[in-house]
Formats: structure tokens, sequence, C-alpha cells
């Protein structure tokens, strides 16, 4: 029953708008400006009283503001509730308008404002990076090419900026223009160039043609550029696939679904992979051992050593039964980060402390390198590898 009582008060809320728009078309027609402002404005308290997200407090500071100096109606336009507000207003308000809303919506330039919009220009680049090399590799795939990212992520970045410079929006590379222009045989930047340049002239010039497309004709072609970017074949593989790249997958879907931020869900499927990388690699790490003539006990270690397997690293020595020399071979390993270089020194003092020597081999120039940086934490015996030379005889 409440269901019901609140859908009936909504189809009455609506009944009242749809007859406010035909009251207000007359009213155009008539010429008749200031009672068009009354009519935005009883609209714009009619769409508040549907729900209490139509509005906010900001907005409605706002638009209290506008009225209060002149100003007899207005309304928010742009989807979603996001874009700019309408406002009528007398002409000989107009300027005490103005200047009354430019003093509200002042937004200072300084060190404060720019941390408050950090934060959000951020995630646009982000999601803007995202969509541009996504693309980028799409076009790739069809047109058998190799383009570059680099490239793709400067010379947006630098559009961008030069943009907001002339109070511009920024942009980035859109999938279903593009692949509208690869579709049609388009393969140089002229197509590009011929796309932005008749989208401008569209715009400036043919605005009242533009609003005759029928929205359902726009979301059809947004639906089928979906459907034809949409890799189906990956249904035919889902339960085939590994399940943590399942799980990455959903994680990353329901989080842009439900919070409605890309950059989000894609640096949270990042953490999640590189994550599930580090486990799997963790478990890599093998100890071949064997003990030559001279009684050197030799561990030949396989896999990379890092935060992740310094645990399994440990497990694969036996320092109390091991014989007074150890040599532990790093030619198929490598040692990553500094979680590593700890691990080797904490299994040298634990020889040291039984009496015991123990060298390091075959380490490679990265590993050299970081342990030379951490030479006043860390103290090991590395071999040195033989530079071995060939004699030859001139005649």
């Amino acid at each position: 029953k409440s269901y019901v009582s609140k859908f009936e008060k909504h189809v009455h809320y609506y009944e009242e708008l749809f007859n406010l728009v035909n009251v207000g078309i007359k009213l155009l027609k008539n010429n008749d400006f200031d009672e068009f402002g009354k009519t935005l404005h009883q609209a714009w308290n009619l769409k508040k009283s549907i729900s209490n997200r139509i509005s906010n407090n900001k907005i409605d500071d706002i638009y209290h503001n506008a009225i209060s100096s002149g100003a007899i109606g207005g309304k928010l336009l742009g989807a979603g509730g996001g874009g700019f507000i309408l406002f009528y207003v007398p002409k000989k308000f107009q300027k005490q308008v103005v200047k009354r809303l430019e003093k509200l919506i002042h937004v200072p330039f300084n060190f404060e404002t720019l941390i408050i919009v950090f934060p959000y220009a951020l995630i646009v680049a982000g999601v803007g990076l995202i969509e541009s090399l996504l693309t980028l590799n799409i076009i790739d795939e069809i047109t058998e090419t190799r383009g570059s990212g680099n490239k793709e992520a400067v010379a947006q970045g630098m559009a961008n900026v030069l943009s907001g410079l002339f109070s511009g929006m920024g942009g980035c590379a859109m999938i279903g223009q593009s692949l509208i222009n690869i579709s049609n045989g388009a393969r140089a930047r002229l197509s590009g160039v011929v796309a932005a340049v008749v989208l401008l002239v569209f715009v400036m010039f043919g605005a009242r043609l533009i609003e005759q497309v029928p929205m359902a004709a726009l979301t059809g072609l947004m639906i089928m550029v979906a459907i034809g970017t949409f890799e189906w074949s990956s249904l035919r593989t889902f339960n085939k696939m590994p399940k943590s790249d399942i799980f990455v997958m959903v994680t990353v879907t329901l989080v842009t679904v439900l919070l409605h931020n890309l950059a989000l869900a894609v640096v949270l499927g990042v953490v999640i992979a590189a994550l599930v990388f580090a486990w799997d690699n963790a478990k890599r790490i093998r100890a071949r051992k064997s003990i030559d003539d001279q009684g050197v006990k030799l561990y030949e270690i396989y896999g990379p050593l890092f935060f992740g397997s310094i645990s399994a690293f440990n497990e694969k020595f036996d320092v109390l039964n091991d014989p007074q020399e150890v040599i532990i071979d790093f030619r198929e390993s490598r040692v990553v980060d500094m979680s590593a270089i700890e691990a080797l020194n904490k299994i040298t003092e634990r020889y040291l402390k039984m009496g015991k020597k123990l060298h390091l081999r075959h380490l490679s120039q990265d590993c050299q390198v970081l342990l030379k940086n951490a030479d006043k934490i860390i103290d090991v015996n590395v071999l040195e590898d033989p530079n071995y030379k060939v004699l030859i005889d001139e005649i």
C-alpha cells in the first residue's frame, strides 16, 4: 500500500510538471517572459519536492541568492543534475544578480583550492588515460599496427592543459568515434582532424539540426558500439580462466557499476592483481642442493627472492647440519627488494653463529647494486664471478 501511495504521489507530481511545461511553451510563444520565469520557479520547487536528491545545500544557496537579488525563476540544467543553473532575470536586475553570484561562487586561486581540486583532477586524468590507452589497444588490434602509448598520454596531457588555459573542458580518446572512423576506412590523422572540425561546425551552426535527432537513436548507436567493442569470445573461456583473474574482473566491474568510479576500480584491480602475482611467485622459489668433492654444500636457487618468498627461502636451509662452507648460487634467481637483502643478512648471521662460512655466487649486476647500496646494514660474502680471457695467437 505504501508503495502504491508513493507511486501515485509521484505520478501526480509528474502530471503537474507536464502541465507547467505546456504553460511555459505558451508563455514563450506570447513573449510573456516574466510569467515564464515564475513558471520556472514553480517547476523548480515542484521538482525538489519529488526527491531530496534533486538539489543540495550549495545549489539551494545559489538559487536563494539569485531570487533575492532580482531573479524571477530558474532551473538546473545538465544530465544527472550536473551542469549549470539557468535563471530568468529582468534586464534591470541582471547586473545586481551577476555581482551577487560572483561573490557567492568566487573560487580563490590558492594552495588550499588546489588541494581540494587535486583528487578529482587525478581521477579525471586517470579515467581519461585509461580510456585513451584502451582505445589505442583496440585500434591497434583492428588495424594490425602498433601505436605509442607514451606519445598518446603526453599529447593528451598537453592538449588538456592548453584547453584549461582557455577555460575549455578536458577530453580523451573516444572509443565510439574511433571505431566509427576505423570501420569507414580511416587510417591516418586526417580522419581525427576532420571529425573534430565537423563536430565544431555542428555545435556552432547546426545545433538545431542535432536537437532533432531522437535520444533513442543515439542510445541505439551507443548500444551497437558497446556490442561491437565487447570481447564476446571471453564468455566462452570464462570458466577456464584462473579464479584470480575472474575475481579481479568481477571486482572491477562491481566497483565501477556501484561506485561509478572507474579510476578507483582500475587501481583496486591492479592492487589485487599485483598481490595475486606476488603470492604465485612466492610459491615458485626452489633450491637444488648438492655437495662437491671439497665438502662444500651448494644451494642453487630458482625463482625471485622478494618479500613474498622470504619464508619459503629460509625453509630451504639446514644451518645446523650443513658443512663448514656453504655457497648460495643465484644464477637462476634475482634479489628483488630490500626485504630480500635483509633475508640474506639474517641467513648469513645464522651461519656465522654456527661458525660456518656462507658465500653468494652469480649475483646479477642489479642485485650487486642493491647489495652495494645496503652495505651499511648488511654484511655478506659475495664470490666474484671469474672473468675468462681467451688467448689468441697472432700470426
